[in-house]
């Protein structure tokens, strides 16, 4: 099984425009819009529901069209 299937074995809390390293994930802590750079492209996902999480591999959040806050960077 890839790591990447496999559940998360650590977590960090995201600071908006830091770049960290590659998470595998984004657990959403407080609901809105999310700009996440992914393998340098920047793509918005509108309306991130509180609570979940989203599977993507991303190395920053932008502070540009992004509302949501709480956020953990799962890897």
């Amino acid at each position: 099984m890839s790591y990447k299937t496999e559940p998360a074995t650590q977590h960090a809390a995201i600071v908006i425009n830091t770049a960290y390293d590659e998470a595998r994930a984004i657990y959403v802590g407080v609901g809105g819009d999310i700009s996440i750079v992914c393998n340098g492209t920047t793509v918005v996902y509108k309306n991130a529901v509180a609570g979940s999480v989203i599977p993507v591999n991303s190395t920053n959040v932008t502070t540009t069209n992004t509302t949501a806050t709480d956020l953990v960077a799962l890897y």
